[in-house]
């Protein structure tokens, strides 16, 4: 680099990290000697390294006590001990909703839209799904005892041989159903 040419600030730290060699070295210290921005660059990032080098080199490191572990993990077991009293246990529940409530204050309208909102739906979908456990399980008993009541009222007006068809006939009739059943319900999955 000459006087004459373009001052490239990528030289400077090259120079300063070691990267340049032989001519390239002699170029840039004859023209950071006569260019003011590069030699003002050389200065600034010398600067900037000796800063770097005093801060890392007065880094005092310690060495921590053979049982620090030890003795982190009593203090903690000991700050928890106020934990198993109720009265605390009330204290941290009662801390607890009122930053609950605070969060929600602070996030103010977005606080319908990212938590109320999904928990009505959650809420719904579950009571959905309850009063259709409910419907199933209600017709699913009045089922058992309109068939009971009518196969009762068969058998006991039945001689004994037709009873033990009947319940043969029962048996075999629920299983069928259920093959029906199950078969409805592939077509249906298929289509």
């Amino acid at each position: 680099m000459d006087s004459t040419s373009t001052c490239q600030m990528e030289d400077v730290a090259a120079y300063l990290d070691g990267e340049l060699t032989g001519v390239a070295v002699d170029r840039f210290e004859l023209h950071a000697k006569t260019c003011q921005t590069c030699a003002q660059e050389l200065r600034a990032q010398r600067q900037l390294l000796c800063t770097l080098d005093v801060a890392f080199s007065n880094s005092r490191s310690f060495d921590l006590p053979n049982n620090f572990t030890r003795v982190v993990t009593a203090r903690a077991e000991n700050d928890l001990s106020a934990m198993r009293n109720r009265g605390e246990r009330k204290r941290a529940l009662q801390l607890c909703l009122l930053l609950a409530l605070i969060a929600f204050a602070l996030l103010g309208a977005a606080t319908r839209t990212i938590v109320i909102d999904p928990l009505r739906s959650m809420f719904r979908v579950a009571r959905v799904l309850f009063e259709l456990l409910w419907q199933t399980a209600s017709d699913a008993a009045a089922t058992v005892a309109v068939l009971i009541r009518v196969i009762g009222r068969a058998a006991l007006n039945a001689q004994p041989g037709f009873r033990l068809l009947l319940v043969c006939a029962f048996l075999l009739s629920l299983s069928c159903l259920s093959l029906l059943i199950i078969r409805y319900r592939r077509a249906q999955i298929v289509e």
